[in-house]
């Protein structure tokens, strides 16, 4: 039997539940994008695209080419299509408008447009994460995308591996595609991906432990006690310092990740952007039928209050995230 392209899935989407047209052709020029973006990752150094550009983002972090690159590519995919009254992106320090010379839609795009920077130059799977919102304002200007994640209405992310991947949510489940390079096309490999409810594996970045605010430092030391601890089972340790690559584990066989605040800056809630990364991996991992908080509240129902704005991340199969929280209480 044929496989289900993008394409065709989405038009069944729009037939079976009424998902707006436009709603799906803003998805298929992610996927453009993101194909674009996949060849010249493949392309690595031959394409001379590794290494640092000598530049800083917003957040003061060193950017490496194919952040800018990959930057670029989605705004220049996205940028005349119609669909989309303005982009925001990690990369960028305010959100960029649709050039007047090209018709404006109802919807916000937001991304990371290269998630896992520091794998880029060691040929590790890197990815892009994106996130669909309506645009109530028609300035659609930095206030107009301060919406809580419950008002996404789609989601995801793309992993740069030994295959590119493409994962996404449009409120009714989880649905991962594979890119067909002989063809081109994207095709359904996995359609309502489900996270199990239990766990015995983790990830999160062990040399920060010192840093751990005491229920994060407790959960591990019990996870770490195995057998014989207060847990009852063995745990195993995951971590690849990109945020798709581990999200991307969890969807395929459960897990629970961890990226939380710590000592060293008490002001800042958390490392992860809320906007781009934290709000659309919730929302798929929800989908999925797993769960979202910052160690205390669910991330969907934060109230924004900056583009750029920081927060604390645990998420995965559902009785692990609730257990942290308990914790955490």
């Amino acid at each position: 039997m044929a496989r289900l392209s993008l394409t065709h899935f989405l038009i069944r989407c729009e037939r079976t539940s009424g998902m707006d047209a436009n709603l799906r052709l803003l998805l298929e020029t992610v996927a453009r994008a993101v194909k674009t973006i996949s060849h010249a990752v493949g392309h690595g150094a031959l394409g001379g695209v590794l290494g640092s550009a000598q530049t800083s983002n917003v957040q003061g972090e060193t950017q490496k080419k194919l952040d800018i690159i990959a930057n670029q590519m989605l705004i220049e995919a996205n940028e005349w299509g119609g669909t989309l009254a303005a982009m925001a992106s990690e990369e960028m320090d305010q959100p960029v408008g649709i050039p007047v010379a090209y018709p404006r839609g109802d919807y916000l795009l937001l991304f990371d447009p290269l998630d896992g920077s520091s794998n880029i130059d060691v040929n590790v799977s890197i990815g892009t994460i994106f996130s669909v919102l309506r645009a109530h304002d028609p300035k659609a200007e930095e206030a107009a995308f301060l919406q809580p994640g419950t008002s996404q209405v789609a989601a995801g992310y793309a992993v740069y591996g030994p295959q590119t991947q493409f994962v996404i949510t449009v409120g009714q489940g989880v649905h991962e595609f594979t890119l067909d390079k002989d063809t081109g096309s994207f095709l359904l490999t996995r359609e309502n991906l489900r996270i199990p409810a239990q766990t015995q594996e983790f990830a999160i970045n062990m040399s920060n432990m010192r840093h751990w605010e005491a229920p994060v430092r407790r959960y591990i030391d019990e996870c770490l006690a195995g057998a014989d601890g207060p847990r009852g089972k063995d745990f195993n340790m995951r971590w690849v310092a990109s945020m798709v690559s581990d999200v991307h584990r969890i969807m395929q066989r459960g897990g629970i990740f961890l990226y939380p605040r710590d000592r060293r800056e008490p002001g800042k809630p958390g490392k992860l952007r809320l906007m781009y990364e934290a709000n659309p991996m919730a929302l798929l991992i929800e989908q999925a039928g797993g769960a979202a908080s910052n160690g205390t509240q669910r991330i969907l129902d934060i109230q924004p209050t900056s583009l750029h704005q920081r927060v604390a991340v645990v998420l995965g199969s559902r009785e692990e995230v609730e257990y942290v929280a308990r914790l955490s209480a």
